[in-house]
């Protein structure tokens, strides 16, 4: 069934790929497409992350193929994409999620380090869009969801080799997406913004502050972000999807008030970013290798006791017709009543 037919992408059976599966935003949203009864090929290194994340898509109504593949590696995306193909059949929906960083001022992040992180964080969302298109094109059909966040467009403090490797693709996406129109094709892309999560990149990123790294909070948990995720794969003519007040806040804040925005994260955001308690020297560092390879660290993070399983903001922004509905018919009964009363004076 196709995704017209359905309603809904990565319903009934449909192909998905979904980057950074086997933890955190990855992991959530193919347990939410499995949840639908889609067919999820899970792309990520760690393996044990990877055979749990694939027995929580079976668990939730979905079919599973569990891959380990370096995203970095442009030859291990292709071969991937082909054997899902082969396997599986046509990818109808693929969700670039996959990522790595450092967290540490500019002058403590090594070349290699900023050379890794944007191969993970940028280059594996343009490998894994190449690929996407590379099936998709002959059959001019299919869903690219970048997974994106506030930071695509706002850099901040002690994550320089993130922000600049999110720019990269949100001028990625939009190159891609004009192209997409000018040639009048059926493929459509869309951009997800997100905002801080409670996932297991805390735990397991390489960092060089001396208190562990935390989430720039108002905190959400990841199955917010699968919403949107999952609602941006079915609504893929707009362009992009925002999720969560501050993730709004953020990017308003940016187009309006940049150098403002700037003295305030320098005030904020070095404290904002740490916990209390200090980094341990064992601490996981998933940079170079997969931190769970024999170790399942599931969808959520440390932070539970203060993340939010809602948003708001991203209820509203899938009912904007509703709303705009509800705020016409308002409008019309407050001019109504004042026309009444404007009649009766008279």
């Amino acid at each position: 069934m196709s995704q017209q037919q359905s309603g809904h992408a990565g319903a009934d059976g449909e192909v998905v790929v979904v980057t950074g599966a086997s933890g955190g935003v990855g992991r959530a949203t193919a347990r939410a497409f499995g949840a639908r009864g889609a067919t999820v090929a899970l792309l990520a290194r760690g393996e044990e992350g990877l055979a749990r994340a694939a027995d929580e898509v079976r668990e939730a109504g979905g079919t599973a193929l569990p891959l380990s593949v370096d995203v970095g590696d442009h030859t291990e995306v292709d071969a991937a994409a082909d054997r899902i193909e082969r396997e599986l059949g046509p990818i109808a929906v693929w969700v670039n999620t996959a990522f790595s960083t450092v967290f540490a001022p500019v002058t403590e992040v090594q070349p290699e380090e900023f050379r890794r992180t944007t191969e993970v964080t940028y280059l594996g969302f343009v490998h894994g869009t190449l690929a996407a298109l590379r099936h998709m094109k002959p059959r001019d059909t299919g869903t690219i969801v970048q997974v994106g966040s506030a930071l695509a467009y706002r850099g901040i403090p002690l994550q320089s080799a993130y922000c600049a490797a999110k720019h990269a693709i949100q001028g990625f996406h939009e190159s891609l997406r004009c192209e997409l129109l000018h040639e009048k094709s059926g493929i459509r892309a869309t951009m997800v913004q997100l905002p801080g999560l409670n996932t297991p990149q805390f735990t397991w990123v390489k960092s060089r502050l001396p208190r562990n790294p935390r989430p720039v909070a108002p905190v959400y948990q990841p199955e917010v972000a699968a919403r949107g995720i999952l609602y941006a794969a079915d609504h893929p003519r707009r362009r992009e999807h925002w999720v969560g007040g501050s993730t709004v806040a953020t990017l308003l804040g940016e187009k309006f008030a940049p150098g403002l925005l700037d003295r305030y994260l320098a005030r904020t955001a070095f404290q904002g970013q740490q916990t209390d308690y200090a980094r341990s020297p064992a601490q996981p560092d998933n940079l170079w290798k997969p931190a769970d390879s024999r170790h399942d660290y599931g969808a959520h993070g440390e932070f539970d006791d203060e993340a939010s399983s809602r948003s708001y903001q991203l209820w509203a922004s899938h009912h904007h017709g509703l709303l705009a509905a509800v705020g016409t018919a308002a409008a019309a009964a407050v001019g109504a009543t004042a026309a009444r009363r404007v009649r009766q004076g008279g």
